[in-house]
Formats: structure tokens, sequence, C-alpha cells
């Protein structure tokens, strides 16, 4: 287990077999990253309950809750964070459930330092903003297009909101004087109405 640093970005490991925790360690522990495990669903949510992760990376099949289940929970949660499925079990149902409960993408067993390594930059790269777009997939691992889940509209609204932020607030840049000086002409033509009428 690497000890946490605030620098690292940490990656959250759900599998019930600890020698892919281990793994993980392996390639990513002095690479930037701290590698926390979980030996299962509700272990993963408990931890990310109480602190923050970069990206989460769990198994399908686990005693208790499936990756799947616990994909959709994150989702629910904090829509924002990159899921990355890691299964021996490739299925066209597995990868239909994922691609619903808004995974960003599937890897196959086993997994290559390479694959471990890439999948964890790219996740982690996608976590910088609020609404990451999902990421593409490597040759060896099928790409969940996360543009089909049901939360996909929200997602673009947020998306497209986040892209007019800064027009909004040039429009708003702009007009501010204009409203100022409106009011204050506004004012100066009371107060001379006030005086006109004193006198």
């Amino acid at each position: 287990m690497t000890t946490l640093n605030t620098a690292l970005k940490k990656v959250l490991v759900v599998d019930d077999d600890p020698v892919v925790g281990k793994s993980f360690d392996r390639v990513l522990s002095g690479k930037g990253y701290a590698v926390i495990t979980a030996e299962n669903g509700q272990d993963a949510l408990d931890k990310l309950a109480r602190e923050d992760y970069d990206a989460v990376f769990t198994d399908i099949r686990m005693p208790g809750m499936s990756g799947i289940e616990v994909a959709e929970r994150i989702k629910t949660l904090r829509p924002w964070l990159p899921v990355v499925i890691v299964t021996g079990f490739g299925s066209d149902e597995n990868q239909a459930k994922a691609k619903a409960a808004g995974v960003n993408r599937i890897l196959h067993k086993p997994l290559s330092p390479e694959m471990i390594e890439t999948s964890a930059r790219e996740a982690v790269s996608r976590n910088l903003g609020s609404a990451p777009a999902p990421f593409a997939a490597a040759a060896a691992a099928p790409a969940v297009d996360a543009g089909a889940a049901p939360g996909a509209g929200r997602m673009a609204k947020n998306i497209a909101l986040f892209m007019a932020a800064p027009f909004i607030g040039l429009a708003y840049a702009i007009a501010l004087p204009f409203v100022g000086l409106a009011l204050l002409a506004w004012s100066g033509y009371r107060a001379l109405a006030t005086r006109t009428k004193a006198r």
C-alpha cells in the first residue's frame, strides 16, 4: 500500500482478489499515484464517502455487490468520477450493463503494466474538470461509449453550460458599464426634476 500524499493522484482499485490491487500498486507507485484497495463494493463506497479519488477501477464479479452496481452508485453520487471496469468476463451483456451504468471504459484481464499505466493516466486526465468526456479505449480494451448512458443528456447540458459560462460572463462585463451609466443618468434626471419642482 502506498503512503498517501496530497500531491499524488488517488486511484481506488476494487477487487476481491488482492493480487489485482498489488499489480496496480506495483505499476503505479512511484509514478505519481497512490493506490488504495477495497475488497468489495461496500468497502469501496465507504472509502469514497470518506475521501476523494481521481479514478476507480472495479472488477465485475465480486461477492455481494457487483462492479456494475458499484459503478451505478458512484455515477449517481459523483457523475464526473471516471470508473473503469476490469474483468476477465468480457461478454456483450456485461458491456451493455457497463454502458448503461455510465462506465468510462472496460479493461480485459490479464492486464499488462502498460495497460494499467495508460488507463490510469487517461482516467485521471479526464477527472481534471467537473464534467469530463468519456475517454477512448486502448486497442486491447473495447471502449464503452458513456454518451449512450441514461445521464448523457444531463452531462451534455452541464458541458454546454460550462462552455457558455465565459461568454455569459463577458456579456455581463460588457453590459455592466452601460447599466451603471443608465442608472447614473436616471438619478441625475430625478435630482434635476426634484430641484426644478422645488423652485
